[in-house]
């Protein structure tokens, strides 16, 4: 079927070249879909056409080739003269993308004021220029296609419309509409259910009341419940009806809907008995209202622009005549209406700017339907006020004291009232109730409330009452702790004033008490939050400046404290959050922070500074070995594997100490930068190690800037260049293969060492960009020594992987440009990683290089037998080939050759070629031999060297590159 199509389409272009029929379009501009993307708006980047017939030629976007193809599609109907829409999508990802076309009925936003558009279907069918053919998925409120992109694929769609205008037009994540639709649909139904409750209501209070202003409300509320239930697509779907009567249902639910807010006005402001006239516009205007229901059977554009012409104007003069009844004649009803009419002017411009689209959000539509809602339910409130308080307002008949006393009572305070001459204290029952006490327990004596005040607050509670009293005057504010009969404390403030009796002294102490308890946790919590972590509940930045300040202050006055100042920050610990997730991590730094806490002694400090960075202030130890040793065992505690959802996650640690030195007047500031550069020297070393501060550090990190900045700049200048070490074939010494090796030749430095510039490359995360350049040299150079050499088994190139290179998901589609581009034969460019970089994250390193592995690269285990145990996870990963590590080789020749012999043994039994690395003299090299070694490299066979005397070793054509 998909053949005969294609030839009908080669058919029909052909003829349509010759006779010139059909109308041909130019390419448009594809759209990229990610994998992250919940939805792309293709309403702008869509291109709408208007043919003279049935057929219309579109040329097709550029696909990966850059070529651009011509296709023609047919109409549905034969000699119809439909309106077109093109788009194009490119699925740059090695995955297939499913997603859905959505294209609404119905938008209220740029409906427009004048003919608006009412909605109905927008899309006839949809036809793409390769792939799977768009299916239609079933929805009354829009037109909806499942789109399929294979990978890698450019596809122009060109689809068939059903008239002119094709409001929006959406891609979707189908997970990403479903939620967005279950929750739409959610708001819905929540604001009908309200709206028909409300409708309901009032109805039932228009029975009840019979006042002529409760079915004025109960109209306008059913008649908001019906507009809505048509919006919101609730009526077409309990009642199926063609698009042709939606269209007349949604122009004759707005023309209601401007009635009923007439006829509410009407009754509710009474205009009748003002002027006579009022009665008669009314009339007139609601009879040109309902004459637009009929008009909408017959033309419901004209009919809708009319009704919300005429439901801006109600709301407008509406607002006008309220506000000039509420300040002219003082009428209640009026004043009581201004503030839910305000509303709904603002309301109606909301309208307003969304029809004509200014405003064009999709939640637009929902909430304005939300919002009227609201405002009916403040109507329906309004006029239940009105009713029910007769019109005014009950003047209060309480006396001023009982009106305090209510007050009192309202606020939950309890009278304090202490007769001073008489030393007796009266308080409410309230408190004895609280505290679990006797009843009369807190009357008499002051003395008797001493007992129950929290010691610390004791002092300031008898100074507090005493002053007052010799200083007859002043106002008492005191927050005071009580205890209960449970033994726990309740916080309490105390307002009180003294009184004045005839001589001048004071005679009472009045005023209320009431429970703060939960005015002061907040107060305390936040007091707790503001210098501790929220996460592992240690102490933060700030709290740990304060512990360290203090720490050196009591050091300067004490000769026998020396504090010891820790800095650890977890290696990598940014990648393990990227692939297990931000809540693993948190997981995993709370276990981390209760395993440093069981470390410490009760004198040490711990704290969270950032991140994955803990502080430490160690006042336990003082001998620079001890100190060292309990880092150690820092560094063992972090090192214990953590299990998290069934997997085994390792972690390492790089630690920065600044021991304390005395006589010298360091400041905290100091004594912090040193422990974070002596902890980013550990892990510029590599990490996993402890670094204790020096002077000569300091310098060492301006150099270390100025060199990551040469780097950054090395490639542009062309100072980079990649060598080969070769690779030789123990069985006959010729050359299997190279092992590529970069060397810097700084201009003014001279030739920086491997092991200097790597790990800056690694901290900067340029190790990217020297991945990819070695990548690309060494694939061209295997390649032309492949054209140039037929030999079996070919010539192979190993290539060192950093972990910031795995990973990146772009590490997928570099290698596969890189092997497509070069041509190199598959399996012999090999990526080289290390053990200890592919046990970081097992799970995540297996799905990846069995991804890389299909595209045509070998792997190769790096430094085999000296990180992790890798030996049970070494059948899940799909290298071909292992490197024994120099050490191993070194052991061979002091004569312990056990570790060497099993590691060739498994893997011959696993099928894995060998290279041994480290081979130093022929001795090494027939030792090697005879252990089953089929690779070695090393100072044996030749150190690194340029491409011409790899090109002059291998007997390649020098042309060849």
């Amino acid at each position: 079927m998909r053949r005969s199509f294609l030839v009908l389409t080669a058919f029909v272009s052909l003829l349509i070249g010759f006779l010139g029929t059909g109308m041909p379009a130019s390419a448009v501009e594809a759209v990229r879909v990610t994998l992250d993307a919940p939805a792309i708006d293709l309403t702008p980047m869509i291109e709408r056409y208007r043919s003279d017939g049935d057929l219309i030629q579109i040329s097709t976007a550029p696909g990966k080739d850059g070529i651009v193809r011509r296709i023609v599609v047919k109409a549905r109907d034969s000699g119809a003269r439909p309106d077109w829409m093109v788009f194009a999508l490119t699925n740059d990802t090695d995955e297939q993308v499913d997603r859905v076309l959505v294209a609404p009925h119905f938008r209220l936003v740029g409906s427009g004021v004048i003919w608006p558009d009412l909605g109905g279907s927008r899309i006839a069918a949809i036809t793409a220029s390769q792939g799977i053919r768009p299916e239609r998925d079933e929805n009354p409120e829009a037109d909806q296609f499942v789109i399929t992109l294979d990978p890698g694929a450019t596809v122009t769609f060109v689809a068939e419309l059903n008239g002119p205008n094709v409001p929006q037009v959406y891609l979707w994540d189908q997970e990403a509409y479903r939620k967005k639709s279950t929750g739409l649909t959610l708001y819905k139904g929540i604001i009908i259910g309200i709206a028909g409750l409300l409708a309901l209501f009032l109805t039932i209070i228009f029975v009840v009341k019979g006042a002529i202003i409760f079915p004025a409300a109960a109209a306008l509320a059913w008649a908001v419940l019906a507009y809505a239930c048509i919006d919101f697509g609730f009526l077409q779907r309990v009642f199926p009806v063609t698009e042709v009567a939606e269209r007349v249902y949604r122009a004759s639910a707005e023309a209601v809907l401007g009635a009923t807010l007439l006829v509410f006005l009407f009754a509710y402001l009474n205009l009748s008995r003002w002027h006579v006239r009022y009665g008669h516009v009314a009339f007139f205007w609601l009879a040109f209202l309902a004459g637009l229901v009929g008009l909408a059977v017959f033309d419901p554009p004209v009919a809708a622009g009319v009704a919300r012409i005429s439901i801006a104007a109600v709301a407008g003069v509406g607002l006008l005549l309220i506000v000039y009844l509420a300040i002219h004649n003082g009428y209640d009803r009026a004043i009581l209406l201004v503030p839910t009419w305000f509303l709904l002017l603002v309301w109606v411009v909301a309208a307003g700017f969304a029809i004509t689209g200014q405003i064009g959000s999709d939640l637009v539509q929902p909430a304005l339907i939300g919002g009227l809602v609201l405002i009916v339910m403040l109507i329906g409130f309004t006029v239940m006020q009105h009713a029910f308080t007769g019109g005014g307002m009950t003047h209060s008949l309480v006396s001023d004291t009982e009106r305090r006393a209510l007050a009192l009572t309202g606020a939950g305070d309890v009278v304090f009232d202490w007769d001073v001459p008489a030393d007796r204290v009266f308080a409410g029952q309230e408190i004895e109730n609280q505290l679990g006490l006797k009843r009369g327990t807190l009357e008499g004596p002051a003395s008797n409330w001493l007992g129950l005040v929290h010691p610390f607050d004791v002092d300031r509670y008898s100074a507090a009452l005493d002053t007052v009293i010799e200083e007859r005057r002043g106002r008492i504010v005191h927050d005071f702790r009580l205890r209960s009969t449970e033994g726990l404390y309740v916080w309490y403030r105390l307002k009180a004033r003294p009184v004045i009796g005839p001589d001048g002294e004071v005679i009472r102490i009045v005023g209320t008490i009431s429970d703060v308890t939960e005015v002061k946790t907040a107060e305390e919590r936040l007091l707790y939050d503001a210098i501790h972590d929220s996460l592992t509940g240690l102490p933060n930045r700030e709290l740990f400046n304060d512990r360290l300040d203090a720490a050196l202050a009591f050091a300067s006055q004490d000769a026998r404290l020396k504090p010891t100042t820790i800095l650890l920050d977890v290696d990598r610990f940014k990648a393990i959050n990227d692939a297990i997730g931000l809540s693993a991590g948190d997981s995993i730094l709370l276990t981390l922070s209760r395993r440093l806490g069981r470390l410490l002694r009760p004198q040490d400090s711990l704290a969270r500074i950032a991140g994955d960075e803990f502080g430490l202030i160690l006042l336990s130890e003082r001998e620079p070995d001890r100190i060292l040793a309990f880092t150690d065992m820092i560094r063992r505690a972090i090192a214990t594997p953590i299990t998290y959802a069934d997997r085994e996650i390792f972690l390492t640690v790089s630690i920065g100490i600044v021991l304390h030195e005395a006589g010298a007047a360091l400041k905290r500031e100091d004594v912090f930068k040193n422990a974070e550069i002596a902890m980013i020297q550990a892990k510029r070393n590599g990490g996993d190690r402890t670094e204790v501060f020096r002077a000569s550090m300091r310098n060492e990190r301006s150099d270390r800037l100025m060199l990551e900045a040469d780097l950054r700049r090395a490639l542009d200048r062309n100072e980079m260049k990649v060598l080969f070490q070769p690779v030789v074939r123990l069985e006959d010494r010729t050359v299997a293969g190279f092992e590529t090796v970069l060397r810097w030749d700084h201009p003014k430095l001279g030739r920086i060492p491997h092991s200097t510039f790597m790990p800056i490359a690694e901290e900067s995360g340029f190790v990217v960009n020297l991945g990819i350049f070695a990548l690309e040299r060494t694939a061209l150079e295997l390649a032309a020594w492949q054209r140039s050499l037929d030999v079996d088994p070919p010539i192979f190139a190993c290539v060192n992987v950093s972990s910031r290179q795995i990973l990146r998901h772009d590490l997928l589609h570099d290698v596969k440009t890189i092997l497509a581009r070069s041509g190199v034969l598959p399996g012999s460019l090999k990526l080289e990683l290390g053990e200890g970089l592919v046990m970081e994250n097992p799970e995540y390193a297996a799905q990846m290089l069995s991804r890389i592995h299909d595209l045509g690269a070998g792997l190769s285990l790096d430094d085999f037998g000296t990180g992790y145990s890798a030996l049970s996870y070494l059948q899940r990963f799909p290298f071909d080939t292992i490197k024994i590590d120099p050490s191993f080789v070194r052991q061979m020749a002091a004569g312990h050759s056990v570790m060497l012999r099993s590691i060739v043994k498994m893997a011959q039994e696993l099928g894995l070629a060998i290279i041994a690395d480290g081979a130093e003299n022929e001795t090494d090299a027939q030792a090697l031999a005879e252990f089953g070694c089929e690779y070695a490299q090393g100072p044996a066979f030749g150190d690194p060297m340029s491409m011409l005397q790899a090109r002059q070793l291998v007997g390649a054509a020098p042309e060849a590159a």
